[in-house]
């Protein structure tokens, strides 16, 4: 995995210099290193290495276990280049939540959280539009959940041991690169059989979730928020035979109208004036089978009163001369960072917002949004370097919701869900959601983004993930079609959560209940989805004896077969379900690999295929999905044809 020769030397060394902007969460960040020093000798000491040039020893490199640190002996070099051994036609995955690659060979990857950017794709004019208002384009790289991890098809896998920012670099053909930004640099290497082995070894170090509640995989989430009416408009999902497991209504603190569309007023309690008697309404529906979902996320609205209650007792993080609550611009309006490194403040939020104002009246769910705005600027409660702390923020995040769950005795049954993360969430986070996608089919922030994310982040610990079902980010004129709309239930039925979400702009936008046909179509893939719910439970079974995510990559149970190491447009539903969803604009048919050396069975007509290529008819209402012949839950995938129908 490591190979020293004074020819070509694994490591080196430099000072960095560099220069860091970010405007609403998406940054810019360069670099001039200088003093670089390519350390190409090697001495032999107890437990390593000693590192040098030209004879003057520089670096000392520690073995323990399956781990080796690297440190400067001058700690002012602070930037560490490893290179790690690649072999020719050696694929390679991970970095965390990728959306636009799920191969990584031939690119850089930063590591380092924040706002993916709508659009992504630089060749695009809606991408350059957002970069020219304020770095908001985004790049194939960009990512609500990096991590500096990489797994590769000799089944190795690699991760950087640090929260610093790093790049993951893949596009030499002899070498897999890591640029650390530190003095120090600890790697820990792992090996197996074949990649469920590896998968279930990196699940183990970063924390498996708990197995997902029967509510949650038992029908849709309805995403609703239009205050009171949100439960009138309700009624018209179960009367039109939606399988309705929960409404969830992000706007339950209140609304603020902005340029960017309809946000909400971050002042974490029920809007009665929205909301009148919510509490009465979560109990009512709760007797009906149906839980109330809510929204939150790590900042407090300068305008709320929460705001002015942490501010008061220290719990916010301060500017650089600690003189006052540092103020974030998130876009016509400025929020304090609750300082989660304050172990009182962790435990004030999880007590007294996520506690008091949500779980003790009935809240069952939330969105945990956001976690990647940490200023790199600012001072925190511990002292720490904010350019350390910054990845390491949506782990903290997670921590507090997870405390919060703990504290009601609901860890298991209420989630929440995240879109933001980074080495460590896995132990807190129950469920990602693969963030702000555009109304759309662009190849790097439409809906087939969501399956790379899933793939992608399956890899490395995470077992769950869904996405706004209808997508998210309407700008510019970009504006979702019905064709988008039922496309993306057809996606939807096959995750773990069945969720929609109205968008930023709801009023510019079709919703699931603006036509019948529309809510039809939600009515009968939530019925899909809900009719799953046995086999999606066996998969959280799985995901909590071997850390195997629900979607899977298809060489994850064919690791024979190199031709599917890329594949990303496609998944395993578990070992059993192939679900290949259309997810470019006007297609009516697709190309389907069917893995292995048996037949495959089509869930819609009960065709057989031989494994292999194939050209299969795919119009609206009819996805590509196969299953197993043999497997013990053939008579389920058999019946959804007719759920579908009915």
């Amino acid at each position: 995995m490591l190979r020293q020769r004074p020819s070509c030397p694994a490591v080196v060394i430099a000072k960095g210099n560099p220069e860091i902007a970010m405007h609403h969460g998406n940054f810019r960040i360069d670099d001039a290193p200088f003093d670089t020093i390519a350390l190409n000798e090697a001495t032999v000491q107890d437990g390593g290495y000693l590192l040098g040039s030209g004879g003057v020893p520089r670096a000392r490199l520690t073995i323990a276990g399956n781990a080796f640190e690297i440190a400067p002996l001058d700690p002012s070099f602070d930037r560490i280049t490893v290179r790690f051994h690649a072999e020719p036609d050696e694929t390679v995955w991970g970095g965390g939540e990728q959306m636009s690659y799920f191969a990584l060979n031939g690119r850089r990857f930063p590591m380092w959280t924040s706002e993916p950017g709508v659009g992504r794709d630089k060749t695009t004019a809606l991408t350059q539009t957002m970069d020219a208002a304020g770095m908001a384009g985004g790049d194939y790289w960009t990512t609500n959940y990096p991590q500096p991890t990489f797994l590769t098809s000799r089944w190795l896998a690699v991760h950087l041991d640090a929260a610093c920012y790093s790049v993951l670099d893949f596009t030499g053909p002899a070498s897999h690169t890591i640029d650390v930004w530190s003095n120090t640099a600890r790697f820990e290497l792992y090996a197996a059989d074949g990649p469920l082995a590896l998968v279930s070894a990196l699940s183990n170090r970063f924390g498996r979730q708990p197995a997902l509640p029967d509510w949650a995989i038992g029908g849709a989430i309805v995403g609703l928020k239009q205050g009171l009416a949100s439960f009138d408009r309700l009624e018209k999902f179960i009367a039109a035979g939606t399988a309705v497991s929960g409404l969830w209504c992000e706007d339950w603190a209140g609304i603020r109208e902005t340029s960017f569309g309809r946000r909400l007023f971050w002042d974490w309690k029920r809007s009665d004036t929205r909301y009148p008697e919510l509490v009465a309404r979560i109990a009512t529906l709760r007797a009906r089978g149906i839980h109330f979902l809510a929204y939150a996320n790590p900042y407090l609205a300068v305008d709320g009163a929460l705001f002015i209650e942490a501010r008061d007792v220290g719990y916010l993080a301060l500017t650089l001369n600690g003189s006052e609550p540092y103020a974030v611009d998130f876009g016509e309006f400025d929020a304090g960072v609750v300082d989660y490194t304050n172990p009182a403040a962790a435990d004030w939020f999880a007590d007294r917002i996520l506690g008091r104002e949500m779980l003790d009246i009935g809240i069952d769910g939330w969105m945990a949004d956001f976690g990647e705005y940490l200023p790199t600027d600012l001072k925190l409660f511990d002292g720490s370097d904010p350019m350390e702390a910054h990845n390491r923020w949506p782990v903290l995040w997670a921590e507090v919701n997870a405390k919060a769950l703990a504290s009601r005795g609901k860890t298991g049954d209420a989630v929440f869900f995240m879109r933001a993360g980074f080495s460590g969430v896995q132990a807190h986070c129950p469920l990602l959601w693969a963030g702000d996608q555009s109304v759309d089919f662009t190849r790097h922030d439409g809906i087939g983004t969501v399956v790379t994310a899933a793939l992608s982040s399956g890899l490395v610990g995470n077992a769950y993930s869904h996405s706004d079902c209808g997508g998210y980010t309407s700008l510019h004129g970009n504006v979702r079609t019905v064709e988008l709309m039922q496309r993306w239930c057809e996606l939807s039925a096959f995750s773990p959560m069945f969720r929609s979400h109205e968008g930023n702009r709801p009023d510019d936008n079709l919703q699931y209940d603006s036509t019948p046909e529309l809510l039809a179509c939600f009515a009968r893939w939530s019925r899909v989805h809900a009719t799953l719910a046995p086999y999606v439970r066996h998969l959280c079974d799985e995901a909590v004896a071997q850390g195997w995510p629900a979607q899977r990559p298809l060489f994850l149970h064919y690791p024979e077969d190199p031709a599917l190491h890329a594949v990303q447009d496609q998944y395993l539903y578990g070992a059993d379900l192939l679900v290949a969803p259309v997810i470019e604009q006007g297609a009516t048919a697709r190309d389907v690999v069917l893995p292995g050396g048996s037949p495959w069975r089509s869930v819609w007509s009960g065709e057989y295929l031989a494994a292999g290529m194939h050209s299969v008819d795919a119009p609206i209402g009819r996805p590509p999905v196969f299953y197993r012949p043999e497997s013990r839950f053939a008579e389920l995938f058999a019946s959804l044809a007719g759920v579908l129908a009915a």
